[in-house]
This record gives C-alpha cells, sequence and structure tokens, in this order.
C-alpha cells in the first residue's frame, strides 16, 4: 500500500459567502486564535505524515507564499534584539 505523502489544498475564489470578514483579507489568511487557519491546515497536514502541501490560489493571490515565507531581515532583527522566544515561535 502506497503512503499518501502529498495534499492539495484547494483556496481559490473571493470568499463571498464569508463577507464581510473577507473583504480585507483571503479566507484562508482569516485568524483563529493567534494564527491564521491556513497555518493550522499545515500544521494538521503535517502532523499525519504530509510531506508537500499543494495550494491550488487564484491569480495573485500571494498571502499564503507571503505567510510561510522566511523573513530572514525580522529574524535578524530579533537575533540582535535577545528576542529569542519570539524568534522560537517564528521556527
Amino acid at each position: 500500500m502506497l503512503d499518501i505523502t502529498v495534499a492539495v489544498v484547494p483556496v481559490a475564489g473571493l470568499g463571498t459567502r464569508l463577507l464581510p470578514a473577507t473583504k480585507s483579507q483571503p479566507k484562508e489568511m482569516l485568524p483563529v486564535g493567534r494564527r491564521p487557519v491556513v497555518q493550522y491546515v499545515v500544521e494538521e497536514l503535517t502532523e499525519a505524515g504530509i510531506e508537500r502541501v499543494l495550494f491550488v490560489t487564484g491569480r495573485g493571490k500571494t498571502s499564503i507564499e507571503n505567510h510561510f515565507d522566511t523573513d530572514f531581515e525580522l529574524i535578524q532583527s530579533l537575533r540582535e534584539s535577545g528576542k529569542e522566544e519570539l524568534l522560537a515561535e517564528l521556527e
């Protein structure tokens, strides 16, 4: 039996069913607690053994890429200011 290691997450669309909450941000970035819902989705998938997550997005939707992209300037700034607890949250 083959293990499933890839997940496809559809996040395209305008999120009109979630208006007015989606007027200023995409539905996948709506906060649940302190983090966007997409963060919980990825965490659950990786805990289930998924090694690769593919997002099907709409044209010009960069919010997911921006969320998961490494911000090297922020990391350096946190290191220099001794904010190790915040740095640990990023990793």
